[in-house]
């Protein structure tokens, strides 16, 4: 496998990139036939000769498939035998499995072509929203419960929490919620030719915790998840001393109560919102020109790295808070995580902090623009990130690695001293950016 691997790093940029795309093709094609040769097979029930009671267990057993696997693929093939036009669906990307798992109990004869259509490459969450709109369920109770303590653990249980919430969830996707997601449940098979097969499918143990929040209907989710003891004597102090504002203590107005002073104090610490701006002030130059009476003047401030809070504030909005970073096909990121304040021209080359030169990108982007003018981060640039807010009980080096923003400014510096050299016609040709930089300010920024 390592020689695998070796001949495609040996591919070139372009190459790798049309080889995945044709691998992807590949697979997706090879899915279709999977399934087709499943629906068939199950029809058959070809499993029962082979000495397995349930397709199912043919699938996990001789075909090596792992459960969830198996179980989207029963399930999209029971309901490509109900609607084939789903296969075309699979192979031309439109949809995925775990789409069509989960659509597949409201297909009906009247709606497919319309709800294949509309679910068309869409998430697994909003999938899921589509079909907590087919199928509205009504609100859960606001629940606190304390939770057993594991035997294998000596820590003390935490209690979980259960919500709802309106409008939109109030816990953010987690990394884990991508397309291929398996839900906690299943529905069971509504086609004649699943009502003949000899075994329940039943869903398979996940391959990632269950996500926190589950749509039950339009603009209604469930959220849940668990607290430790010092949380939990929060919420009840904050019950407490909220009951002439939410007599009832529910659990959801106050989380929808904290929440808004989270996104407000965070608002102001990433872009500096504030409902009243202050005003620019005149420089020191332009009072010592209008006012002689001094008799003294002041020189302008030099450059600095530092960003104004009206430059972020006019960023921020104009970037509509994602990632701007454009590829060369025209495609822009859609990143709202990570976002970190970049520099179009880096200051060490001449780039000032100007609403204009200020733009917004994901960390990865970032990172990635300042490798194309200096190189590979080095090893020694990179340390672990901080602990941040709500990361009790989460070790430092189980956090994701970040890029030391010190590097950055040597980078930048170590650009100016090459346009330097070229200028003066020294030779300039052998510089690289240094392994460490001297401390500077850690302000973060491309």
């Amino acid at each position: 496998m390592a020689t695998l691997i070796s001949s495609y790093n040996r591919l070139s940029d372009q190459s790798l990139l049309r080889e995945v795309g044709r691998l992807a093709a590949c697979e997706r094609d090879a899915t279709v036939h999977l399934v087709a040769s499943l629906a068939a097979l199950d029809q058959r029930h070809l499993y029962l000769p082979e000495g397995y009671g349930s397709l199912f267990g043919y699938c996990t057993q001789v075909l090596q498939l792992s459960e969830s696997a198996t179980y989207k693929r029963i399930a999209a093939a029971r309901a490509a035998q109900r609607f084939p036009v789903i296969l075309e669906r699979l192979a031309a990307g439109d949809v995925t499995l775990t789409t069509i798992r989960l659509l597949a109990p409201h297909l009906t004869e009247a709606n497919h072509i319309a709800l294949l259509a509309e679910v068309r490459h869409r998430s697994t969450r909003e999938v899921e929203q589509i079909v907590a709109r087919l199928q509205p369920r009504p609100d859960v109770p606001s629940t606190v419960r304390k939770l057993p303590t594991p035997p294998a653990v000596s820590q003390t249980a935490s209690p979980p929490l259960q919500s709802t919430t309106p409008d939109q969830p109030a816990v953010a996707p987690t990394p884990a919620a991508t397309r291929d997601d398996v839900p906690p449940s299943c529905a069971p098979p509504v086609s004649n030719a699943a009502a003949t097969c000899h075994e329940p499918v039943c869903a398979p143990p996940p391959d990632r915790p269950h996500t926190n929040v589950t749509p039950l209907a339009p603009a209604r989710y469930k959220v849940s998840f668990t607290i430790g003891a010092e949380t939990y004597g929060k919420l009840r102090e904050a019950q407490h001393l909220l009951r002439h504002v939410i007599p009832s203590g529910d659990v959801g107005a106050l989380f929808d109560r904290a929440l808004t002073l989270v996104l407000r104090d965070a608002a102001k610490t990433k872009y500096a919102a504030t409902e009243q701006p202050r005003v620019n002030r005149p420089s020191s130059l332009r009072q010592a020109q209008e006012r002689p009476e001094r008799g003294r003047t002041t020189a302008p401030k030099t450059r600095s790295r530092h960003i104004s809070a009206e430059v972020k504030r006019r960023v921020w909005a104009r970037d509509h808070g994602e990632c701007a970073f454009v590829s060369a096909s025209g495609k822009r990121c859609a990143e709202r995580g990570f976002l970190e304040y970049h520099h179009l021209v880096p200051y060490a080359a001449g780039g000032d902090a100007s609403v204009e030169n200020i733009s917004l990108r994901c960390r990865r982007h970032n990172v990635h623009e300042a490798e194309q003018v200096a190189g590979p981060w080095q090893p020694s640039s990179v340390r672990e990130e901080r602990p941040g807010y709500g990361g009790e009980g989460v070790a430092p080096r189980e956090r994701p690695a970040r890029v030391h923003v010190r590097h950055v400014f040597a980078v930048g510096e170590a650009v100016c001293r090459h346009a330097s050299h070229a200028a003066t016609g020294r030779a300039a040709s052998s510089w690289r950016p240094p392994p460490t930089a001297a401390p500077l300010a850690a302000v973060k920024t491309g």
